[in-house]
């Protein structure tokens, strides 16, 4: 959610989410790109220093830094490429089964509350497992609604159980 809410912050129309689980390949690879306004090189090569921020309201930036070290912690790998203007790109692999991999959390939940909470904004969520592959478009759901907000209760009760039902189905992942 931190990660997609830097996309939000830095002015982006379309931000992509990417689960990749591969339990066949032992990784767990997430990617979230967005169209914002980018970084230039200074603060792209200080992005993950905890104390290095964009943000006025605080002093540090923990999301970027705790991911990385997150990732490289299970032996896998963090990247982030930025350009002004072009957007972001960040990309965190974690080997699946290492006890330091944490746990994807809430992802329904996490999505729900993007689309709802950033109506004015695009959002495109694949999961991919070895199983299959669920893709969630907020410019489909908004097609369908016909002018209905949706960040109505109705339609945010919905798209829990669409995302919930398509993953099972799917990526036949346990979505609780």
């Amino acid at each position: 959610m931190d990660i997609a809410q830097n996309s939000i912050r830095a002015n982006a129309q379309l931000v992509e989410i990417y689960i990749m689980q591969s339990a066949k390949k032992n990784i767990l690879d997430i990617i979230v790109k967005d169209d914002g306004k980018g970084m230039d090189s200074k603060m792209l090569e200080q992005v993950t220093d905890p104390y290095s921020t964009s943000r006025k309201d605080r002093k540090v930036g923990l999301g970027i830094s705790l991911l990385k070290q997150n990732a490289e912690k299970t032996g896998g790998s963090f990247s982030i490429s930025s350009a002004l203007g072009k957007g972001t790109m960040l990309n965190a692999c974690f080997t699946l089964d290492n006890i330091d991999t944490p746990p994807i959390g809430d992802i329904v939940d996490t999505i729900v509350a993007l689309a709802a909470g950033n109506p004015d904004s695009e959002f495109i969520y694949s999961h991919i497992t070895d199983d299959g592959e669920y893709t969630f478009k907020t410019t489909d759901v908004k097609e369908v609604l016909d002018g209905v907000p949706i960040y109505s209760s109705d339609v945010t009760k919905f798209l829990r159980e669409m995302i919930k039902e398509n993953i099972l189905e799917y990526c036949k992942e346990q979505v609780d």
